[in-house]
C-alpha cells in the first residue's frame, strides 16, 4: 500500500472518530443546531429567538437547583398566625372610674351674668356601673335650677345603658324627689343621646332629652353641638313650670383641647321657654326667649 493511501485512510477515520465524539457529548440537547453551511450560520448569528426563549447557559441552568413548591397550609399554621385572644369576648372584670364636666362655664346675662354646669361620674365595670348625673344655672347670685341623680346603670349593647334610680331637685321651688329610669348611648352616626323619664309625687311627671355631637375640625379644635328638651306631664304654678314642652335649648360650643382631659371653648346658647312655662316667666317680667354667649371648660378625670 502506498503512502497516499494510508494518509487517506488515517485521515478518514480520525474525521469518523471525532464526529462520533461530537454526537456523544451532545446527545443530551435535542435542540442542539446542526451545523449549517457558512452562509447560513451568518445568517442564524442575526436571528432573533422567539418569545419567551431563554440562553439556559447564560442563565447558569445546568447549576440551578430544583425549587421546591410551598407546603399547603396547616391546622397548625393558622392556629400560630391566629393565637386566641386571652379573654375572648368577655367583659374586663376590673373596675373603673371617669368623671366628665362637660359644661363649666360664664354666662353672659342682660342684667349681669350667670353660671352654668353639667357634670357625669360613673364607677363599675363594663357591664354594671353606678352613675352620678348633675346640671343646674345660676343667675345674678341666685339658684335658678339644680338637681342631681343617683343611677344604676346596665350595659345592653356595646353602645347603649340601660339607667334607672332616683333624682333629687334642689331648684326651682322646693327641693322634691322623683324615680327615673331611661336609656344612654351613642346612636348611629356618633350623636351622643340620652332619653329619661321621671315619675314623682302626686302622679307628677317629667321627661328630658339629649342630643350632642362632636365635630372635629382639627385633632384639637372641635364643635360641639348640643340640643336638650325639657317635658312635663302636669303644670306647677308654684315652680313656673306648664304642661307638654318647657324648655328647648340649642347650644354651639368650639373647644380647643391642650390635652383630652383639659379643654376651654366659647360659644352661644339660645333657650325658648313653651306653652305655660313661657306663660309664667312673662308674667314674671321675664322673656320667653333668650341668647347668650358662654365661655368654660370642658374637664375629665
Amino acid at each position: 500500500m502506498s503512502r497516499a493511501t494510508q494518509r487517506t485512510i488515517l485521515a478518514a477515520s480520525l474525521a469518523m472518530a471525532t464526529a462520533t465524539a461530537w454526537s456523544q457529548d451532545h446527545s443530551h440537547h435535542a435542540h442542539a443546531p446542526v451545523p449549517q453551511a457558512p452562509k447560513q450560520s451568518q445568517d442564524h448569528a442575526t436571528h432573533q429567538p422567539p418569545a419567551g426563549h431563554h440562553d439556559h447557559a447564560a442563565m447558569g441552568h445546568g447549576d440551578a437547583s430544583p425549587v421546591e413548591p410551598i407546603p399547603p397550609i396547616t391546622d397548625a399554621d393558622r392556629a400560630a398566625a391566629f393565637p386566641p385572644l386571652a379573654h375572648g369576648m368577655h367583659h374586663a372584670p376590673e373596675r373603673n372610674s371617669f368623671v366628665l364636666i362637660d359644661r363649666l362655664e360664664a354666662v353672659d346675662l342682660d342684667h349681669g351674668s350667670g353660671q352654668a354646669w353639667e357634670a357625669q361620674a360613673w364607677f363599675g365595670t363594663d357591664l354594671n356601673r353606678l352613675w352620678l348625673r348633675s346640671e343646674g344655672e345660676r343667675e345674678r347670685g341666685r339658684t335658678e335650677s339644680a338637681d342631681l341623680e343617683l343611677l344604676y346603670g346596665r350595659s345592653v349593647s356595646p353602645w347603649w345603658d340601660v339607667v334607672a334610680g332616683l333624682k333629687h331637685d334642689f331648684k326651682p321651688g322646693d327641693s322634691r324627689d322623683w324615680a327615673a329610669v331611661g336609656v344612654q348611648g351613642m346612636s348611629p352616626y356618633k350623636f351622643e343621646v340620652s332619653a329619661t323619664a321621671y315619675l314623682g309625687e302626686g302622679g307628677a311627671s317629667s321627661a328630658r332629652l339629649e342630643a350632642e355631637y362632636e365635630l372635629l375640625l382639627t385633632s384639637r379644635l372641635i364643635v360641639q353641638p348640643r340640643v336638650e328638651a325639657e317635658l312635663f306631664g302636669q303644670g306647677d304654678s308654684r315652680r313656673g313650670l306648664g304642661s307638654g314642652l318647657s324648655t328647648l335649648e340649642a347650644g354651639l360650643r368650639l373647644r380647643y383641647e391642650f390635652t383630652r382631659r383639659f379643654a376651654p371653648y366659647v360659644g352661644v346658647a339660645w333657650e325658648r321657654a313653651y306653652g305655660g312655662t313661657a306663660d309664667h316667666r312673662r308674667d314674671d317680667g321675664e322673656s320667653a326667649e333668650d341668647t347668650r354667649l358662654v365661655v368654660g371648660l370642658r374637664l375629665w378625670f
